[in-house]
Formats: structure tokens, sequence, C-alpha cells
């Protein structure tokens, strides 16, 4: 027996593969099937169309084609006459809610759900407009925590002109595309996923002038009574022409914190899920709220933290790779010789005798290597995940017979021996390195970092520019700020002197070492950065499934 969901902003499925792998990884009859996702970006859809696929076979064994394109021995083509894939090419809509015109939504999502009742909606709206680092990037004045004059006593025209287009960006309000669907269509429970900035974003208040309000209780609000919300929405008949049944309001949970008096109790900090404390080997920070329809009754079981995961239990067996040099000739030897140039003898004993000097000599002195750059696939043994049997068993895939998508990216030979310098700290002392500590010869020219006259270092916003994955804790967030560069992702062993390969990044964020990311690599690093952790969506599945077990609806 299953419930069928829905997921917009799908995104490459992170949110979905929870949902859809409930029943076979938790070794249950009943859980849940995929009845449409809706994602715009059209190489994320083409690997959401391959998940899909996947997800067609349940726990029947995956074809030996499947294996043979993702180890790319052939082409996708040869998938194209099984039933399961059509099945997923009809599921997998590439559109752009918002840009769609609402009847034609709202009959796909009609002839999608048919008589079902009781079913799910799945997703998180756009998340640039409410980051932190988007406000800061889009207005040009810190992170707009408190609207246009936060922390300033002057703003520029160009700032001001900044904080117009800021305001005005329609990605603030696609949260509403979420809450027309919720009202017309009303599923049994709803999961609406954000980044952590969403409970800090402000906007202005329409009804006086100069006024900021909180984006999150207004959502908050909204979802709990849809209707009511629309209210004033210009396209609200047309709406309700398509609505059936009568007009239903909901209670918002968090998945974390109860409250003796009512979901209505919570706080906005209660709807932060730290990942980390749910097996997810990555201090990832979101927001995710669940609306369960006002005709359910029962209260949901709340996520059950579980030991920390680190980097070492997923990375390391790993096979280990050595960077690419970026616009030189990219041998052995060569990348041997790039790294020493940036540690000569004179530069290497400003640093004075310690252990990080004694590690820097020791790998700047090595002639050979037999590290190679890895490969889209390489067969052999498949690296086994220590720490966390059950996420050995969320991720692993034997079957594949090697390593996906484990393929280092070139970086620039001054960036070599930020990044070698870097990660013998970490090795040494446990924690990244600021800025603050390099030494001078090694800082990038950049507008944000200056030298005093005594050697001071000031880097205002650009600290932690280089940040190294250390071996003992989970790993900081996997942004789609991977698929630019590998500054913030730098792999913990020094030897290796690389930032993450795709697949490292996708087991950081627990996808299944047999997910398959279409598109060039820089695509699949915005994808897998995009992404919620599978691990932590079959986590809530399990919260969903037995709220709607306790209403009989499996």
């Amino acid at each position: 027996m299953t419930v069928p969901y829905i997921d917009i902003f799908a995104g490459p499925g992170g949110l979905s593969e929870g949902f859809a792998r409930y029943a076979s990884f938790r070794g249950r009859r009943d859980g849940f099937r995929s009845l449409l996702s809706i994602e715009k970006d059209p190489i994320a859809a083409q690997t959401l169309t391959m998940r899909t696929f996947v997800h067609q076979f349940g726990r029947r064994e995956l074809p030996e084609d499947y294996y043979n394109v993702v180890r790319q021995t052939a082409g996708p083509n040869v998938l194209q006459d099984y039933v399961e894939w059509k099945e997923a090419a009809r599921i997998v809509w590439n559109a752009e809610l918002g840009q769609v015109p609402e009847p034609i939504l709202h009959s796909r999502i009609r002839k999608a759900v048919g008589r079902n009742r009781n079913w799910v909606l799945l997703g998180g709206p756009p998340c640039q407009a409410y980051s932190l680092a988007g406000r800061s990037r889009m207005t040009g004045i810190g992170n707009a925590r408190n609207g246009p004059n936060a922390g300033h006593q002057k703003v520029s025209r160009l700032a001001r002109e900044k904080l117009k287009k800021f305001y005005s960006d329609h990605r603030h309000h696609l949260y509403r595309e979420y809450l027309r669907i919720v009202a017309v269509h009303q599923p049994a429970v709803f999961v609406m996923e954000n980044v952590k900035g969403i409970l800090s974003s402000k906007m202005p208040d329409e009804a006086e002038r100069g006024k900021f309000h909180k984006i999150f209780p207004q959502i908050r609000s909204d979802l709990s009574d849809p209707w009511s919300a629309l209210d004033s929405d210009p396209l609200y008949e047309q709406l309700d022409s398509f609505r059936k049944g009568k007009k239903r309001s909901y209670r918002i949970y968090s998945f974390t914190e109860a409250s003796l008096t009512g979901p209505e109790e919570l706080s906005d900090q209660d709807f932060l899920i730290r990942s980390e404390a749910f097996g997810v080997p990555q201090s990832r920070h979101r927001v995710i709220l669940l609306g369960v329809r006002e005709d359910l009754s029962g209260s949901p079981r709340l996520l059950k933290p579980s030991p920390p995961v680190v980097v070492e239990n997923v990375l390391a067996d790993m096979p280990p790779l050595r960077s690419g040099l970026s616009k030189v000739d990219d041998e052995q030897t060569a990348w041997l010789q790039a790294i020493s140039a940036n540690f000569s003898g004179e530069k290497i004993s400003t640093l004075g005798r310690n252990g990080v000097t004694r590690r820097l000599r020791e790998i700047t002195k090595r002639r050979m290597t037999n590290l190679t750059r890895g490969s889209a696939f390489s067969g052999g043994k498949v690296p086994r995940i220590s720490g966390s049997a059950e996420l050995d068993r969320w991720i692993e895939d034997e079957a594949l017979g090697g390593i996906l998508q484990h393929e280092s990216r070139s970086h620039m030979n001054s960036d070599l021996g930020r990044y070698l310098f870097a990660s013998v700290v970490t090795e040494r002392h446990g924690i990244s390195p600021k800025l603050d500590d390099w030494p001078v010869w090694l800082l990038p020219d950049h507008r944000n970092i200056s030298v005093s006259r005594n050697g001071k270092i000031s880097a205002s916003g650009f600290h932690d520019r280089f940040r190294v994955q250390a071996w003992d804790r989970p790993a900081t967030t996997i942004t789609s700020h991977i698929s630019k560069d590998g500054h913030y992702y730098i792999h913990p062993d020094p030897e290796q002197c690389r930032s993450l390969t795709v697949r490292e990044a996708a087991r950081l964020q627990t996808f299944a070492d047999n997910y398959f990311f279409c598109g060039n690599r820089t695509q699949q690093y915005h994808q897998v950065g995009n992404a919620v952790p599978p691990y932590l969506a079959v986590q809530l599945a399990q919260t969903v499934h037995e709220l709607l077990k306790q209403n009989q609806m499996f």
C-alpha cells in the first residue's frame, strides 16, 4: 500500500529520494510513490528522471543497463524502451513555477492526483533571496538583516537601487506558489524546506511605509489558513474554481520540537533542523515545516537524534586523488613542482620550526607520486563507510562495482600552496586556519585583504575564504557555491592537495553511491549543493508515515 506524493521545486530529488526509498529501506510493505515532480532546471530534471527511473524498481534489482549508463559504457537511450523509463519521464515535469499559467499547473496536478484525497506535498521554494549570503550579495550592504539601514548611517543611491531590486525579487514570493497549491489541492500533509536565513529575512511592510516585517511568521500564518492568506490574491476567484471540497486549515508542526500547548506556541527557531544531530555528516541547518490538515488526528513523532558522523567516516576510504593544474601541463611531476614552488627554503623558514613546517617539507620534497586525477567512473572495490551501519546501508550499492563521478578539478598553482598549508595546519591542530594566521606570501590578491606595515592581516568578511573539512567533525554546509570554486571545501588529506570531488560532496550530502548527476561537473556540483540530504529526508518520511498510519491511510 502506498500514499502518493508530489514534489515541487524538486531540484535533483534529495527530498523525494527519502520518501521514494522509505519502504524498501525500512523493510516495509507500505510507503510512498511519486505522482509528479516539478523542476525548472533542465539538467536537474534529467537527473531527477534518472532517479525516478530507479525508484520504479522498488525492491527489485536495477537492470544492468542502468549501471552501464552511469558507468558511461552505454548511452542513456538504452533505457528509453523500459516501461519504468516511460513512467519516470511522465512523472518529471521540467517547468518553472510562477511562469506556468495557473490553469495548466492546477490541471496537471489534478490529473496526477486523480481521486487521491490523501497525499503528500514536498518542496522548498528557491532560497537565494532568503539566505544571508544571498542578501549580502544582492544588496551589497552586509546581510540586510534589518532592512536597508542595518548598520549603515547612509545608503548610497546605488545601494538603494540594489535594495529596490532585491525586495522586488520574485523569489521572495515563490512560497505563494507553494501556498496556492496547498490551498487548491489540500494535501493531507505537506513538508516545506528552506534555508536558515528565512528566519531573519524581512520585507517592506505594505501597510506602513518605512517599516519591515519578518517573512517567516507570515509564512507560518499563511500556511495555517491558506484561503484566508489568499483573500487579496488577484487570482483568488480563479484558484477557487479549481478547488474541490471545503476550505481546510492546517496545523504547522516542527519535526524536532514539541509544544505542550499546541504547535501555535512553537517559536520560529523550533523549526530549525541541525542535520548533524540526525546522522548526516554535515553541519547543515535548515528550516523545515510539517503541515497537517485539520481533519487528521494525532501529533507527529519527533525525529530521533543519532550519534554524529564525521568526515572521516564517509571519505577516508575513497580512492586518493591529486588535483589538476589550470592552464599548464598537467603531469604528475609538474604537479609536484607546482606545490614545491610555493614553499621555497626562504619562504618556509619564516614559519619557524614546528610540526607544520616539518610536514610541509616532507610533502614538498617528495619526487614521485602514484596519485591520479580520477575519472567519471573507476571500477574496482567500492569504498565502505564506517561509523554508521545504517548510513552504510543507505549509501552503498555493491552492484555498482566502482565509484561514480570521483574526479578532481583543476586549481591554480598558487591555490595549491594555500590548500596544502591550510590542510597541514588543520591536520596538526584540528581546525582550519583563518587568513589572520597565514604567512603573508600565501595570501590571495583580493580587495578585501590588506596587510599593515607591522604585518597585521586584515581580511574583512574574508577570514575563512579557504576552509578545510576536518576529518574528525561533520563537514560544513555543502552549498551550490561549490560549483564555482573549491576554496570552502578543501580535502583534509594534505597529500592530495585539492578540493572535494562531486562524489565526495554527494557522500557528505548522503546521496547513494549509485545516484547519477547529469550535466557537466559544474552542474553536478550545483545540484549536489542545492539538495536536501536524502538520509535526513528518509527520517522525515518516517515521521509522516507514522502520522498517516495513525489516521489509517496505510
